[in-house]
């Protein structure tokens, strides 16, 4: 695993997530995040401490340093780290924004797979290609 890098977790059997995880590849312009699909045996091994149903629940990040953060609030986080999306960020930095932000997360998180398929996402996310080189590569 990158040492270096903050890692997000993500669900890869979920269209709405794939697509957002897409968009982070060309946001990070300084290729400071690495992407995981929860699916793959080293999430387990990046986070031992976090369960599969948790795993699916919500987005997370492990930062570097070991720390995790999850739903909006690693939302809040790696916004930080992408320079379109630092407005973001200051939004869910003002004060009870976070507590809002993380009710609307869940209800989203909840409905994510009749989202995708109400939207269409699996066909339109498909129109966004994912920057090469931005999945942590398969072990060797």
């Amino acid at each position: 695993m990158p040492a270096t890098k903050d890692t997000v977790l993500y669900d890869s059997d979920c269209s709405l997530c794939t697509f957002q995880m897409k968009v982070i590849t060309w946001l990070d312009w300084f290729h400071r995040i690495a992407l995981l699909p929860i699916a793959d045996p080293r999430a387990a091994q990046l986070a031992p401490g976090i369960d599969q149903v948790d795993l699916q629940e919500a987005i997370h990040c492990i930062t570097a340093s070991g720390k995790i953060h999850r739903g909006a609030r690693c939302i809040r986080y790696i916004s930080w780290k992408l320079p379109l999306a630092i407005p973001v960020a200051l939004f869910l930095w003002i004060p009870g924004v976070i507590y809002i932000a993380e009710i609307a997360y869940r209800w989203l998180s909840r409905n994510r797979l009749l989202l995708s398929k109400v939207f269409g996402c699996k066909g339109a996310c498909a129109i966004l290609p994912t920057r090469a080189g931005r999945e942590i590569p398969p072990s060797e």
